[in-house]
């Protein structure tokens, strides 16, 4: 069976979301947001923190549920897919390693530097939170993969949801205990002083995770 349990659904999304919040450019755009909103008493910085959580969560979510969509279109297709997944996966963590994941960075959504001179406004915090730094872009890929891998499988709309939903989330969660716990603000900057090696740590783990899904596509049972 496809895996999936606690770790499936919440674990790998949500580890590799806070992966995601630590690479360097993730950290400039989250300056850029802390930037915005400097200046605003703490309940306009609670809103618009908590639209920018959620925006990006729900617009990633929504990824999720195309993903499962899209898989379940290969039903047949299963142990290829994850054969294929984990050739993906370790590729994308051979160009961290040798530190060419910059050919890879392509941010999705509206442009942060572009937004930060305009008005502020809870909807704007809304439009930074529909952004996807580029950074993370590959570590979305990972997940829209295994999702619709597992929507070969039959795994549901909710599912798939949920799984990406939880990592937008993860990706914006420390920002925002940042932006709402003032002592967190220095934790930010010491992390911004530890994204330069967050490259490699990627490329770790999108190794381990594409032998992972090649030994699981060549040697699991799998049911569709």
């Amino acid at each position: 069976m496809i895996p999936g349990g606690f770790a499936g659904l919440v674990a790998l999304p949500f580890g590799l979301g806070l992966l995601g919040f630590v690479e360097p450019c993730t950290i400039g755009s989250s300056l850029v947001f802390i930037k915005h909103i400097e200046g605003r008493d703490r309940a306009g910085k609670l809103v618009e923190a908590g639209l920018f959580a959620l925006a990006r969560a729900l617009f990633i979510g929504a990824l999720g549920i195309a993903a499962v969509a899209l898989g379940s279109a290969f039903i047949d297709f299963q142990r290829g897919a994850w054969i294929a997944l984990g050739g993906l996966y370790l590729a994308l963590g051979a160009v961290y390693v040798v530190e060419r994941a910059g050919t890879l960075a392509v941010a999705l959504g509206p442009s942060l530097a572009r937004l930060s001179g305009r008005g502020g406004s809870a909807g704007l915090g809304l439009l930074f939170g529909l952004n996807i730094p580029a950074c993370a872009v590959p570590l979305l890929v990972v997940l829209f993969g295994a999702t619709a891998a597992q929507g070969a499988a039959g795994a549901s709309f909710a599912r798939g949801f949920i799984s990406l939903a939880i990592f937008g989330l993860a990706l914006s969660l420390p920002l925002v205990v940042a932006v709402l716990v003032p002592a967190a603000r220095r934790g930010l900057d010491w992390i911004a002083g530890l994204s330069r090696r967050a490259p490699l740590w990627t490329g770790i783990v999108l190794i381990g995770l594409g032998l992972w899904s090649i030994g699981f596509g060549l040697f699991a049972r799998l049911t569709g």
